[in-house]
């Protein structure tokens, strides 16, 4: 019997949130991604980067601030930081394809364990094709990480052995941030890093389309009274 809660979307992002090293240059994609900006504490020097043309992204704004030409990817109003600028998108695409970004963070449909990414489009009947920006953050970006649920809502397996999607890149993933666990894409596949609390590497292989290895796991992902995700020694 596993009891556990999955880390919720707000609480994913806060993990990614706590990773993401002072000083790092950090572009946030659509989606998920987009909430990683409310959750960097006070004092914190990150740089956001939006590919619509921001460098020094705020939090989102509050309806009293909210400007309707001031968006982040995910057409939510955001707030500017001191010292902000603003371009227009060939720029910005250069500093997403020339290397000036320390991470990007995506969303993902599926994620193969060479670190091949899928997640601009599936192959549901109805499903409409929207790459956007995602290619060149892909391969511009000194480091990837994802953010996706373990598996889908009808139980389908995102991490796998060789995506099933077209492909947004080959090789790019670095990190997995789910809501079960943290996994890291190493040069002999997946390696976990950290799981949620009662979860274990059992229950995750079972919904994994790939090995797992857990002997470098030594973190548990454990929530606080208000809850706050935060690491533990396991």
């Amino acid at each position: 019997m596993h009891e556990f809660t999955p880390l919720n979307r707000r609480q994913m992002a806060q993990l990614v949130g706590h990773d993401l090293p002072d000083g790092a240059v950090v572009n946030l994609g659509i989606g998920m991604p987009t909430q990683v900006s409310q959750c960097l504490s006070a004092g914190r020097e990150i740089i956001l980067h939006s590919e619509n043309g921001i460098l020094g992204m705020g939090p989102a704004a509050s309806p009293e601030q909210a400007d309707g030409d001031l968006i982040d990817a995910s057409r939510t109003p955001v707030t500017l930081l001191d010292g902000a600028s603003i371009t227009e998108h060939t720029t910005s695409f250069a500093m997403m394809r020339g290397g000036h970004l320390d991470y990007c963070i995506l969303g993902g449909f599926q994620v193969a364990q060479n670190g091949d990414l899928a997640n601009w489009i599936t192959d549901a009947p109805d499903a409409i094709a929207a790459i956007g920006g995602a290619m060149d953050l892909a391969v511009g970006a000194k480091k990837v990480w994802v953010m996706m649920e373990y598996v889908t809502k009808s139980g389908d397996l995102r991490l796998l052995s060789q995506c099933t999607y077209p492909l947004t890149g080959a090789g790019v993933v670095d990190r997995v941030y789910t809501d079960l666990a943290v996994i890291d894409v190493t040069d002999k596949g997946f390696s976990v890093h950290a799981m949620l609390e009662g979860v274990t590497l059992d229950y995750l292989q079972a919904r994994s389309g790939a090995p797992l290895d857990g002997s470098h796991c030594t973190l548990s992902i454990v929530l606080d009274a208000s809850g706050l995700p935060s690491y533990r020694a396991r």
